[in-house]
C-alpha cells in the first residue's frame, strides 16, 4: 500500500489489480534476473585480436586456434601476426590420441524435467509440471516431484524397459537394451539426491499416445520415456585427436573427434556429439598454412537468463523445492516484475529492478539467495534429525524479522529506488493507512511491534501492531510537534532491537534549560527524556483545556503518582507481574488501566453495597469514551459509579474541582494532575497536589513563584 498510494504503477493496465509482495524464495529469483540484466547493462564492449591458422590437404581441412585466444592491445597483436607472416613455416609438435566417453544423464528429477523441457520444447516450468501431473494422475508416468535422481537397488528396471518394446518407434532400442548380447544395458548412475519418498521420474504404463493428448503431452511422454532408457545405457563412445604446431614460436591447436559407438545417443536424441575429422598429422611434420589471418572481434554481455538457467541457479543456491520453483516463477510473471519473451529469456521490468534496487540501496541483501537457502538448509536438518523444529523456527522468525524491522527503518530508500522508474502521485500516502514505524518488539503480547503513531489530533503514541487483541500502549508528550523513527539502536536496552526516536518539541511547553530537538530512547535508559515526560505529564499547556470526556493521552502512565514515575522506565522483567490490573511494556508503564492501590485514603471509593474498595477504569464507549468510572472488585456485586458523580467531600472531580475558586484556577493553570484530575487544596496555599492526593512541588521557571507555571505567568513575555 505505501508504494501504491506513493508512485502511478501501471504496469497491467489496471492498477487496481497489482499486487507487490515480497516473499524469500519470490526476490532471490527475481534478484538473479535483474543481476544478469544489470551485468548486461553494465558492459562495455572492447575490441581484441586474434591469428587464425587454416591448412588444407587432401584429406580435409584443420582449423587451428591461438593458443594465446586473443589480446586487446592492438600494437601487441600486429607484431606477433607479422613475426608469424615473416615466417610461415609451420611445425607439428605434438598429437594425441585418446578415448573419450560422453555419459548417459542421471535419472530424471523434477528440477531436470523443468530445465530439459525448457531447453527442447520451450515449455515453461509451469506449463511442464502442469502436463505432467496430468500424466502422472492417468498413470503413464511416475510422480513428477521428487528430488531424488537414484534409483533404489529393489526397482525392476528391466521390467519397466520390457513395456516399451513394442513401440514403433523406441521399441527396436528396448529390445537391443536388453539383450545381453548387446552389451548395451548399464545400471544408471547415483546423481547423489534421494527425498527417501518418490523415486526418479520414470514411465509406468506404455502408450503409442492418447487420443486426448496434446502436443506437449506426447512430446513430454516421450522425453520421460527416452530418459529412462537412455540412463540405463552405456556411455557413447568416441576417439579425440588433438594436433599441436608451432609457427614461428607462436603455438596453435586443433581438435578432432570421431564417434566409434553411439550407445545411448541412439535413444536419446536430445544430446549431440559432433566434431569435425582432422586429416592425418605426424610429429615433426611441415606444412605452410592454407591462410593465417589476423581477425578482430568485441567481447559480448552474457545472455539473458533463459528458463533453464535461473532453474539452475535457484537448484544450486538452495531457492525453493523442486515441486515450488516453477511456482516462484510464475509468481514473478503475475506481479509484473519480470517478462519472458518467445525465447524463454527473462528480463525485469521497470517494477521488479526498482524493487531490488531499492533492497540494494538499503544495504540489506534482501534480494540475495543467502537467507533463504540459510533457511532451506535448516529445514532439511529439522528432516534428518539434526536440529529441532523449535530452534530452526525461532531462527528463521528472528532473522525475517530483523529484516522486516531494518527494511522498515530504511524505506525512504525504497521509494527513492522507486521515484527512479516511477511518478509521484498526488495522494497523500495516508489516505488509507496512517503511516507507522516500528519503535520495538511489544513486551505484552511477544509477538508483535510496538509502532509510532500519530493520532488524528496530533498526539504520538507508541502502540501495538496488534490492537485491539493487544491495548499496550504508551502516550508521548503532548509537547511533542514531531517524531520519527531513526535506524539507530540503542546499544543499551533490550530485547531489541529498539531503535531510537528523534523527537522535536515546542519550545513553549518545555524549559528552556532543554533542547527542542531530541534524539531519544524510549527503553528506560534515557533520563533527559524521562525528564520532560515528567515536565510534559505535570506542565503540559494543551491538559488545561481538555474536553471532559475526552482522553488525554499527553504524558506516560497518567495519573501515575510521582513517587513512581520510575516504573515509567523500568525493563518489564523488573515490574510486580503480581497486578493483574497494571499491563507493562518492555520498558514502558502502559495506561490504559489504572490501580486503585494507587490513590490516596482521600480519594478511595467504596463500594455502598459490600464496603470494598472499588477499583477505578475508563471507559472506552462510544458514548462515554475517555470517562473514569468506579465498579467493585466482586464481579457478583453490580456497584457503578461515574467518577463526576462522587462527591466525597475532597473535591474529586473531572474538571479539578477545589475547595476554593483560586484553588480550582491555579490546579487548572498549572496543569498538575493532567488537568481533568488535578485539584487545590485551598485558596490560601501555593500548594499543588495530584490526582492521587500527594504533594506536588514545582515553581515556575521564569520567575520562580511556586504558585504558578512558566506557562501561566504573569510575567511571560
Amino acid at each position: 500500500m505505501l508504494l501504491k498510494d506513493a508512485f502511478v504503477i501501471d504496469v497491467t493496465g489496471d492498477e487496481r489489480s497489482l499486487v507487490l509482495s515480497y516473499g524469500p524464495c519470490q526476490f532471490p529469483t527475481l534478484g538473479f534476473i535483474v543481476e544478469r540484466f544489470w551485468e548486461i547493462q553494465a558492459h562495455e564492449p572492447e575490441e581484441f585480436w586474434t591469428i587464425n591458422c587454416t591448412h588444407t590437404s587432401d584429406e580435409g581441412t584443420a582449423s587451428f586456434g591461438w593458443i594465446r585466444g586473443h589480446l586487446f592491445d592492438y600494437s601487441c597483436a600486429i607484431s606477433i601476426y607479422e613475426m608469424c607472416v615473416s615466417e610461415p613455416m609451420a611445425t607439428v609438435q605434438n598429437v594425441r590420441n585418446q578415448e573419450k566417453l560422453k555419459y548417459p544423464p542421471y535419472p530424471l528429477s523434477t528440477v531436470e524435467l523443468q530445465k530439459r523441457a525448457s531447453r527442447y520444447f520451450r515449455m515453461s516450468s509451469e506449463h511442464t509440471m502442469k502436463v505432467a501431473e496430468e500424466l502422472y494422475q492417468a498413470g503413464f508416468i511416475s510422480y513428477p516431484r521428487t528430488e531424488t535422481d537414484n534409483f533404489s537397488p529393489n526397482t525392476d528396471l528391466h521390467a519397466i524397459v520390457r513395456e516399451q518394446v513394442n513401440h514403433p518407434v523406441w521399441g527396436a532400442y528396448a529390445q537391443r537394451l536388453l539383450n545381453p548380447e548387446a552389451r548395451l544395458w548399464r545400471n544408471p548412475s547415483n546423481g547423489g539426491h534421494d527425498d527417501k519418498a518418490h523415486p526418479p521420474i520414470h514411465p509406468t504404463k506404455f502408450s503409442e499416445g492418447e487420443r486426448n493428448w496434446s502436443p506437449d503431452h506426447t512430446r513430454l511422454y516421450e522425453f520421460v520415456v527416452r530418459h529412462f532408457l537412455a540412463c540405463c545405457s552405456q556411455p557413447a563412445v568416441g576417439a579425440e585427436t588433438t594436433v599441436e604446431i608451432d609457427i614461428a614460436g607462436e603455438q596453435f591447436n586443433a581438435s578432432g573427434r570421431v564417434i566409434l559407438a553411439k550407445n545411448y545417443l541412439d535413444v536419446y536424441r536430445f544430446d549431440s556429439w559432433g566434431g569435425t575429422l582432422l586429416p592425418t598429422y605426424n610429429i615433426g611434420q611441415q606444412f605452410v598454412p592454407t591462410t593465417l589471418t589476423l581477425d578482430s572481434g568485441v567481447t559480448r554481455p552474457p545472455p539473458l537468463l533463459a528458463e533453464a538457467d535461473l532453474l539452475s541457479c535457484m537448484d544450486k543456491a538452495g531457492i525453493g523445492t523442486d515441486a515450488t520453483m516453477h511456482d516462484h516463477i510464475k509468481k514473478l510473471l503475475d506481479r509484473c516484475y519480470a517478462t519472458k519473451d518467445e525465447n524463454t529469456r527473462f528480463s525485469p521490468t521497470n517494477l521488479g529492478e526498482a524493487l531490488v534496487m531499492g533492497y540494494d540501496e538499503m544495504g540489506y541483501e534482501l534480494w540475495k539467495p543467502y537467507l533463504r537457502s540459510m533457511m532451506e538448509a535448516d529445514m532439511k536438518s529439522v528432516s534428518v534429525g539434526t536440529k529441532s523444529k523449535s530452534e530452526v523456527l525461532e531462527s528463521c522468525l528472528q532473522q525475517m524479522k530483523a529484516c522486516f524491522l531494518d527494511a522498515r527503518v530504511k524505506k525512504a530508500k525504497l521509494l527513492d529506488a522507486m521515484g527512479t522508474f516511477f511518478a509521484r502521485s498526488n495522494r497523500p500516502i495516508n489516505e488509507t493507512q496512517n503511516p507507522v514505524e516500528v519503535v520495538r518488539p511489544c513486551g505484552a503480547c511477544n509477538g508483535s511491534e510496538m509502532l509510532l503513531k500519530r493520532r488524528a489530533s496530533g498526539e504520538f503514541m507508541v502502540g501495538c501492531r496488534s490492537y485491539p487483541q493487544c491495548r499496550n500502549v504508551v502516550w508521548l508528550p503532548g509537547s511533542l510537534s514531531e517524531a520519527a523513527v531513526t535506524n539507530q539502536v540503542c546499544p543499551i536496552c533490550a530485547p531489541g532491537p529498539v531503535y531510537k526516536i528523534q523527537f522535536k518539541f515546542r519550545r513553549r511547553d518545555i524549559p528552556p534549560n532543554f533542547d527542542v530537538d531530541h534524539l531519544g530512547c524510549v527503553g528506560g535508559c534515557d533520563d533527559i527524556l524521562k525528564d520532560l515526560m515528567e515536565i510534559s505529564r505535570f506542565g503540559s499547556r494543551s491538559q488545561a483545556a481538555t474536553p471532559a470526556r475526552g482522553p488525554t493521552p499527553n504524558g506516560v502512565g497518567q495519573g501515575t503518582p510521582r513517587q513512581d514515575l520510575h516504573t515509567i522506565f523500568r525493563p518489564a522483567s523488573q515490574l510486580n507481574n503480581d497486578n493483574p490490573s497494571v499491563m507493562h511494556s518492555q520498558g514502558f508503564r502502559s495506561t490504559h488501566t489504572q490501580n486503585p492501590s494507587n490513590a490516596s485514603d482521600a480519594g478511595q471509593v467504596l463500594c455502598t453495597s459490600c464496603g470494598a474498595l472499588c477499583i477505578s477504569r475508563i471507559a472506552n464507549t462510544e458514548a462515554n469514551r475517555g470517562r473514569r468510572f468506579y465498579k467493585c472488585q466482586d464481579p457478583g456485586c453490580g456497584f457503578f459509579k461515574w467518577e463526576d458523580e462522587v462527591d466525597n467531600g475532597t473535591g474529586r472531580g473531572r474538571r479539578g474541582r477545589g475547595s476554593s475558586r483560586q484553588a480550582s484556577a491555579s490546579a487548572s493553570a498549572g496543569r498538575r494532575g493532567g488537568g481533568r484530575r488535578g485539584r487545590g487544596r485551598n485558596a490560601d496555599g501555593g500548594m499543588f497536589v495530584s490526582a492521587t492526593g500527594d504533594t506536588v512541588l514545582g515553581c515556575c521557571f521564569n520567575c520562580g513563584d511556586p504558585s504558578h507555571f512558566a506557562n501561566a505567568c504573569p510575567n511571560r513575555r
